[in-house]
Formats: C-alpha cells, sequence, structure tokens
C-alpha cells in the first residue's frame, strides 16, 4: 500500500526522553487514529479499492429512487414541495449531478487516500442517478420526465443498476486485501 493510501495517520512514539520503564501501555492514539471510518463499519470485508464502486452503485440506486420520488411529490402538488428555480427558471437536478461530478473529479486530481475514494465513489454515484434521471430530457431537449418519452431515463437507470450491480456480484471473489 502507498504512503497516500493510509486513511488513518500514523501515532508518533513517545518522545519524552524519559529512562524510566514504562508500567503503562504505549501513548494512546488520538481520537482521530482511534476512530475507524464510517464505511469500515458499513461495509466490512470490503476492500478499500472496491468500496468506492459499491457505494457509487448504492448512492446511484438510492438517489435515482429518491429523485423518482421527490419529482412525482412536486408533480402531484404536495404542499411544502416544489422545484428549485433561480430568477424564475426552473433547474433540473441534472445541473446538480453535472456540478458534483466536476467536483468529484477536480477531488480526484488531489485527493487519493482511501477515505477519500469512498466519499468520491458515493458522490459520483449520487450525481450519475441525478444525470440519468433526467437522460431523456438531456436526448430530446425537451421536459418529457412525466411523458412517454421519459422511461427511457426509467429504462436507462434500470439497466446501470442492473449491469453495475451484476459485475459487482461476479467480480466479488477478486478483492484484495481489506485493509485500508
Amino acid at each position: 500500500m502507498k504512503p497516500s493510501d493510509a486513511s488513518e495517520p500514523s501515532v508518533p512514539s513517545d518522545t519524552s526522553g524519559s529512562s524510566q520503564p514504562s508500567h503503562t501501555s504505549p501513548r494512546a492514539p488520538s481520537s482521530r487514529a482511534a476512530r475507524r471510518s464510517p464505511w469500515l463499519r458499513l461495509l466490512p470485508g470490503i476492500s478499500s479499492e472496491r468500496r468506492g464502486f459499491v457505494l457509487a452503485w448504492w448512492g446511484f440506486a438510492l438517489t435515482f429512487g429518491g429523485m423518482r420520488l421527490l419529482t412525482w411529490l412536486i408533480h402531484i402538488d404536495v404542499a411544502g414541495v416544489g422545484d428549485v428555480q433561480a430568477g424564475g427558471v426552473h433547474i433540473h437536478h441534472y445541473v446538480w449531478g453535472i456540478l458534483l461530478l466536476a467536483v468529484v473529479g477536480v477531488a480526484g486530481l488531489v485527493q487519493r487516500s482511501a477515505r477519500a475514494r469512498a466519499w468520491m465513489g458515493l458522490a459520483y454515484g449520487v450525481g450519475m442517478a441525478l444525470i440519468i434521471d433526467e437522460a431523456a430530457l438531456l436526448i430530446s431537449l425537451e421536459d418529457v420526465y412525466w411523458d412517454t418519452e421519459g422511461w427511457v431515463s426509467i429504462a436507462l437507470a434500470i439497466a446501470v443498476i442492473a449491469l453495475v450491480g451484476g459485475v459487482l456480484a461476479v467480480t466479488r471473489g477478486r478483492q484484495g486485501s481489506n485493509q485500508d
């Protein structure tokens, strides 16, 4: 493992210079070093190299479902739920997906720790779901979200969920070490 892949900082040894024998354990790790990554608790047994892909898949599937629910609530005019607008112009959620993918791309250029890869994987899946959920709109350049043509987005998202889920399932036995 490369030093840049370490997700926890190393703990320095005792440098107090004391020549007296110590009857206590070595210096306790800092609270940050002692705290495990939330992804290790949520996804035990998933290697750090694979964790970002698994989180991207989950992020995609849950965001796609969540956005479909949210847009349906807006569509049926549930009180308190509405469109995001700027200057009276509706901002489609694919815009937020594009911005999120841009942030993930920049973060991927500068940060490569196991913890960062996990967060970037999750953000990547969320961003892709926001874009693919409105793929029919992007293809036709018309707001066809609730029309028959809007089913292209649903079919595409289901295909992505099935294909990526299948690849993750088939390649599960080929994972590397489980250490960060």
